[in-house]
């Protein structure tokens, strides 16, 4: 890829504030403590993602860049793009994933976590298993010049050696003001050089390989 279409691919606007953009990804960790502190066992999924839509306006925000959602147990297999089954309630020994990408202030956040009700020790390992393969990936992303696609093929490797299935459909994505596909919509994963620092979200899904529950988590690259 040439220099000019890289500078392309991670451009944004001309004066990007540095720090508006990190205060926005603080206050996105901030609404998904606050979401799931307001989620409890017995609710519909449904519920909780009425949960999500009034807190980020309580804290100032109606726009994302995609739609808000929490996902619960079974629907844990399923991506942004997949419909979740209707009427699925959380359970006390249960699973479930909190997926947000509000607009402050004109910079965008993105931010995922799992979170597990109970003492079942399968689906705390997947919680756990989750971030632990994010943070493998974002060391070496640190630590060696290696492209989006190799992240992601590190990533699908480390799953599978820790006994899960990478759920490569959600695989990274610009993220910059708003809105970031006017600089580039394509994914971390097809990206032919190491990206810079504080532009990407590195996303990761995981599943069980024969049960029907996973975990997400995602962050900025930084």
């Amino acid at each position: 890829m040439a220099i000019d279409e890289t500078l392309n691919i991670e451009a944004h606007k001309d004066n990007f504030s540095l720090e508006d953009f990190l205060a926005a990804r603080a206050k996105t960790w901030e609404a998904i403590n606050r979401i799931s502190e307001r989620i409890y066992v017995g609710m519909l999924e449904e519920e909780a993602n009425e949960i999500v839509k009034t807190t980020l306006q309580e804290m100032g925000t109606r726009q994302g860049w995609h739609k808000p959602y929490v996902h619960f147990g079974l629907n844990t297999t399923k991506t942004l793009f997949e419909t979740p089954e209707p009427g699925v309630k959380l359970g006390e020994n249960d699973i479930y994933f909190i997926d947000i990408a509000p607009v402050w202030n004109g910079y965008e956040g993105d931010a995922g976590h799992t979170f597990v009700t109970g003492s079942n020790s399968e689906l705390k390992r997947c919680a756990l298993d989750t971030k632990r393969i994010f943070g493998l990936v974002a060391d070496k992303w640190r630590t060696e010049s290696t492209s989006g696609q190799a992240l992601y093929e590190f990533a699908a490797q480390t799953a599978r050696e820790l006994g899960w299935i990478l759920n490569l459909r959600m695989d990274g994505h610009r993220l910059a003001d708003f809105p970031h596909t006017a600089y580039h919509a394509g994914k971390l994963s097809a990206v032919p050089f190491h990206p810079s620092p504080n532009l990407w979200v590195l996303e990761i899904q995981i599943r069980h390989p024969d049960k029907s529950f996973g975990g997400f988590y995602e962050d900025i690259l930084m």
